[in-house]
């Protein structure tokens, strides 16, 4: 039997946020259940799960969207816990959003990187000057990776 729209929907929403998206979904329970299912059957059983891109993908257009929206800094930390439960690093989230700074201005990569340095510091031992290490530890565009030379990665 072929899954309706909104167990799609769950399904991915769990796999990409965890319990962080459920919980978000029964605050809605209350004042505007319907509302909860649209995120749930549109955003995620629809739009997340077109072929195309990748998750991670996925939450980085996200996490600039929200940026660019401004004003929206609980659901970009709701996608920040997301993209780093997907396996996007903090430091490229942070790159990401840095990289927002010429089209969106200060104001707003200022107001993401701080909900960011909060979403961080719930967990996983990063703090804002781990972060500002490793960000500034990523080589140069076209400058190549010491990683790679090495035969690793450098996850980009």
């Amino acid at each position: 039997m072929e899954q309706t729209r909104l167990e799609r929907g769950m399904e991915l929403l769990e796999r990409i946020d965890g319990r962080g998206g459920k919980e978000v979904l029964r605050s809605l329970e209350e004042i505007a259940p319907d509302l909860g299912r649209y995120i749930a059957e549109f955003a995620f059983g629809d739009i997340y799960n077109r072929p195309g891109l990748s998750l991670e993908e996925r939450e980085l257009i996200t996490l600039a969207s929200l940026l660019t929206a401004g004003g929206c800094e609980a659901q970009l930390e709701v996608h920040l816990r997301a993209a780093l439960h997907v396996g996007i690093l903090p430091e490229k989230i942070v790159e990401g959003l840095m990289q927002c700074v010429p089209y969106t201005g200060f104001p707003r990569v200022l107001n993401a990187v701080f909900a960011a340095r909060r979403v961080f510091a719930e967990g996983g031992g990063w703090t804002g000057e781990t972060v500002i290490r490793n960000v500034r530890s990523f080589p140069a565009p076209g400058a190549g990776c010491p990683a790679r030379r090495r035969g690793g990665s450098c996850g980009r």
